[in-house]
């Protein structure tokens, strides 16, 4: 959970008040664990991008070992720090399906670039964490908000296509698994399959919530065993 560790409280002395009070309003409005009116969702397991980094660093955010560490959860929060607080936020609305055409190569993971374009810094290529998986694998869906689903769309990159030197585009997905509809809930799990790959992968999820037309993007990064 979001929590009022001595290391925030250590940081609030020693940071500016204005840095301060935007961190305060951050962690009023952007936490994930905030009122479920506010609240959204992500694939936590295996983890987004955003998601990821507010699972490691969330309560060590300051840490300097995060450049070494995890450099692209450092790049992302030096970009925005609300790119780790936000990572329940990476939709889009009234797509109407055209998924392709709102979301241009380069800009999967930042869902073309939602928030505002504080997020961009999810598609930058690099050594992001991975999680072992083995090529039947399932996702783990968590709202908050229990919107539900009309369905999911999982895509799982290439085998030969390098997250770590190139930017994510349509043409390096296969489209591996569409599910049914999911009746309202806050964790939803799934399975799909992926088979021939090894190595260094994205797996991209297009989840399609059933409260209206909101359509989140989401890639995770996984080691296939």
């Amino acid at each position: 959970m979001y929590l009022d560790t001595p290391t925030r409280r250590w940081t609030r002395r020693v940071i500016t008040p204005v840095l301060a009070g935007v961190l305060g309003l951050l962690a009023l409005f952007m936490s994930p664990w905030a009122d479920s009116a506010s609240a959204h969702g992500s694939i936590v397991d295996p983890p987004s991008r955003s998601y990821g980094c507010w699972e490691r660093w969330g309560n060590d955010h300051l840490n300097p070992d995060m450049q070494q560490e995890d450099p692209m959860c450092w790049q992302a929060f030096q970009a925005n720090p609300n790119t780790m607080w936000n990572w329940m936020s990476l939709f889009r609305e009234n797509l109407a399906g055209n998924f392709q055409g709102a979301i241009p190569n380069g800009k999967l993971c930042s869902a073309g670039d939602a928030q505002g374009g504080l997020a961009s810094s999810l598609d930058k290529p690099g050594p992001w964490t991975t999680q072992d998986v083995s090529t039947n694998f399932s996702l783990h869906l968590h709202d908050q908000a229990s919107h539900g689903a009309d369905y999911f769309l999982v895509y799982v990159t290439k085998q030969g296509f390098d997250p770590t030197t190139e930017a994510l585009g349509w043409d390096d997905l296969e489209l591996v698994q569409r599910t049914g509809s999911y009746a309202p809930a806050q964790d939803i799990t799934f399975s799909a399959s992926a088979p021939g790959r090894s190595g260094h992968h994205i797996i991209y999820t297009i989840w399609q919530a059933s409260h209206l037309d909101q359509t989140y993007f989401i890639c995770s990064d996984v080691n296939f065993t």
